[in-house]
Parts: structure tokens; C-alpha cells; sequence
């Protein structure tokens, strides 16, 4: 079966689009717990999901672009920064978690636009094992599952977003030790 050529690209820009209704459904429930916190969870770990599928099938079928390793990370970045930020206004994640992982992702997708004329940078596998991490994190912390299980449930939480920060970090460091090899190799083969 052939797909359409731009269809990876197409659900990368819907998870980008998805942010925005995310971050209402889960502002206009005000931390309430109700149907509309539900739906701002499920909205975020479907569109996070789509993560695996449009990758997988650029992949499989053969039809990964640059358009599409420069959009993938963007569009992790955007839904998962709404995510903290929400989290954050809602007063149920610190601040500095928050603005360290923004930061991080900011300063790393900055980075990847102006050297995008040169080369452009895919994500590694640990800036993929910390998308993974900040995905369960930042879904168990939105799913409010603390009203069908009990408060037991915050200490899974705070368990695996202290994972996922930490990774935020190694990762952050592990791309700027990357790109500076590479800027050094890149140095000595022109010299």
C-alpha cells in the first residue's frame, strides 16, 4: 500500500494544532477533575502517541524529509511545553521544572533552525528516550487519577517526572557535546 508522500508531515503539524485545545480544555477546567481534564489528558497522550506513527511510517514507506526531522522535534516541543505550562498555571508543577525544560527545548529547536541551512540535526535516542520520559510523566501528572485511585498515585508521579527531568538534562548535554564534536571534526576536515 502506498501512503501520500506529505502524510507523516500532516499529522506532525495536526499534534503541532492539537496544543492549543489542549491547553484549553485543560485551563477551563481550573484544576476541577471533571470531564474536561479527562478530555485535555486523553487530547495530549493521543496527540503525543502520533509521535511513534508518523515517524513509523516515514520509515516504513520510505519517505522521511528534512521538513520532517525539523517539524518532529518542534511539534514534541510545543505539545509537551503546553503541557508543563498548564501543569505550572494550575499550580500542580513547580515553576523551575517548567522553565528549566523550556530552556532546554528552546534553546536546543533554536539551535537546529539556524544551523538548518547546514545540516539538519535528527533527534538522538536519548532526545527520544526523553520524549518518552516527559510523555508518561506529563500524562499520569494530567490524568487525574488520584480521584479513582487514591493520593499513593502522586508519589508515581513525582517518580517519573524526576526521571523524565533528569533525562531532560542529560539529553540537553548530550546534544551540546554532540554538535561540538561535530563542530570540531567539521574544523579539522576543512583546515
Amino acid at each position: 500500500m502506498t501512503i501520500p508522500r506529505q502524510l507523516p508531515n500532516a499529522i506532525t503539524i495536526v499534534r503541532i494544532l492539537c496544543a492549543p485545545v489542549f491547553v484549553w480544555m485543560l485551563l477551563a477546567d481550573d484544576g476541577a477533575d471533571g470531564p474536561l481534564r479527562w478530555g485535555a489528558a486523553a487530547l495530549f497522550i493521543v496527540a503525543i502517541a502520533t509521535d511513534g506513527i508518523d515517524g513509523y511510517l516515514a520509515r516504513r514507506h520510505d519517505i522521511v524529509t528534512d521538513l520532517g526531522k525539523l517539524l518532529d522535534p518542534i511539534a514534541d516541543k510545543v505539545l509537551t511545553g503546553a503541557a508543563f505550562v498548564g501543569l505550572s498555571l494550575l499550580g500542580e508543577l513547580d515553576w523551575w521544572i517548567t522553565v528549566l525544560v523550556l530552556v532546554r527545548e528552546v534553546g536546543i529547536t533554536v539551535h537546529r533552525l539556524v544551523v538548518a541551512s547546514d545540516h539538519v540535526v535528527a533527534a538522538a535516542w536519548m532526545g527520544k528516550l526523553k520524549t518518552v520520559a516527559q510523555a508518561v510523566a506529563l500524562s499520569l501528572a494530567l490524568l487525574p487519577l488520584w480521584t479513582v485511585v487514591g493520593e499513593w498515585i502522586h508519589l508515581v508521579n513525582a517518580v517519573a517526572m524526576t526521571i523524565a527531568v533528569i533525562l531532560t538534562v542529560a539529553s540537553g548535554l548530550d546534544y551540546v557535546l554532540t554538535e561540538v564534536r561535530g563542530a570540531r571534526s567539521t574544523r579539522r576536515k576543512s583546515a
